[in-house]
């Protein structure tokens, strides 16, 4: 394709190219060099600044980026079942790398431009974003304080964000702000800007090293190409984001069961009301390991189904079918609705359930095998699932429209 043909093209999104078994190989052994440590980490808050690098210099950051701009040209379903798989070494990472690949996934939605050319070699350069477009008691997109104004020939972003997930992993914060009038508008900043403030100050029990802290701007300058109006951000964006918390929960369950296993195996006694006094012959015991393993199965069915409805999504946004592509975020809607559902019972019942196989060494703390609950319940609690049933019953009797005004409820498509 020459650089004119290029430029005519509607989006940087081609057809997936990749194979699982390819990704795997490539991607796995990173993963495992990630799992090395994670119990230390969590309990002594290391950032894993290590971690993060080794996944930037596999590429991780460039897997959806098709082959012919550079990247590996997966799909998003395998790009979500990459995701697990690093969650299932550390959630941690996993959840630092949500803003990152949302924002690759929104340049290549976006229409091929000089601008653009530029993310995508940013991205080939192993560049990384983080950020949060979240503040403090907002509501909606009409009382947000930050704000993104110009300045003769460049922007200027002030304000203040909760939730700044990855910022201190990042190249780039991206950051969303009121500009003229109403409207309002996304600015990537560099993360080392002088006028840039990261403060470590996240409280949560669950998520602890993955610098959701908070972030200052003051007079932070933003180029031209690095400000767009935040209505043309890629309209799967919702989704994308609720999805990767998906994934990150479909590995916490897997990683539940795979701990839970080990400490079964380390069990030297069982207890006198035990059906075998060898733990790992207790029919009891090994029916609750049993259970949690159809929890883990459940949870990545789910994902992969949900994530499957957004390549449908994305593949009617490059051809420019709006009907389709109308009718196919309908079916991601409803798809990831499903699927929240599933997997966040899966992943709470799995991290709870499992120490029911275990005897009281199973609470140690140098096993830390809360944190897969912690972590999960945090997550779980970024977009509240009681709604959803409600939600899906009554598009399912009432025909009423899922698909929820992101801009009135002013929570930018984040799924928080």
């Amino acid at each position: 394709m020459t650089a004119t043909e290029e430029h005519t093209a509607l989006t940087y999104l081609r057809p997936a190219t990749a194979t699982a078994a390819g990704l795997s190989a490539r991607f796995q052994p990173v993963f495992d060099r990630v799992a090395d440590g994670n119990v230390q980490r969590e309990q002594e808050r290391v950032f894993p600044h290590e971690q993060v690098r080794l996944l930037k210099d596999a590429g991780f950051g460039r897997v959806r980026i098709p082959v012919e701009h550079g990247g590996f040209g997966a799909s998003l379903e395998q790009t979500f079942d990459l995701l697990a798989d690093l969650a299932e070494a550390d959630a941690n990472v996993a959840h630092i790398w949500r803003n990152h690949l949302a924002f690759v996934e929104d340049r290549l939605n976006a229409r091929p431009s000089a601008g653009n050319d530029r993310w995508l070699q940013r991205f080939l350069d192993g560049e990384f974003v983080g950020g949060g477009w979240t503040e403090a008691n907002n509501g909606t997109f009409a009382t947000l304080k930050t704000t993104v104004r110009r300045d003769g020939d460049r922007w200027l972003v002030n304000g203040a964000k909760f939730y700044a997930t990855g910022s201190l992993y990042a190249d780039w914060l991206d950051v969303i702000g009121k500009g003229e009038g109403d409207s309002v508008l996304t600015a990537l900043v560099r993360r080392d800007d002088p006028g840039v403030e990261l403060i470590d100050d996240w409280t949560g029990f669950g998520q602890r090293t993955t610098a959701s802290g908070s972030a200052n701007y003051r007079d932070v300058p933003a180029e031209e190409g690095d400000v767009f109006p935040a209505g043309e951000r890629f309209v799967y964006q919702g989704h994308f984001y609720q999805t990767a918390m998906l994934s990150v929960l479909a590995g916490i369950t897997r990683a539940a069961l795979r701990d839970g296993i080990a400490a079964l195996k380390a069990r030297g006694r069982n207890y006198p009301q035990a059906l075998d006094p060898e733990p790992t012959a207790d029919a009891q015991l090994l029916q609750v390991v049993g259970q949690v393993s159809a929890h883990a199965f459940a949870a990545k069915a789910a994902l992969r189904t949900s994530s499957g409805t957004l390549d449908g999504v994305a593949t009617a946004h490059a051809d420019g079918d709006e009907t389709a592509r109308k009718q196919r975020v309908l079916e991601a809607e409803v798809a990831t609705a499903q699927a929240q559902l599933v997997i966040i019972e899966a992943a709470l019942q799995a991290t709870t359930t499992i120490f029911d196989a275990l005897g009281a060494s199973g609470v140690s703390e140098t096993r830390l095998l809360d944190r897969h609950w912690r972590n999960a319940r945090t997550l779980a609690s970024h977009n509240p699932r009681v709604y959803k049933a409600r939600i899906l019953g009554d598009w399912l009797v009432n025909d009423k429209d899922p698909v929820p005004n992101l801009a009135a409820l002013g929570r930018g498509g984040q799924g928080d």
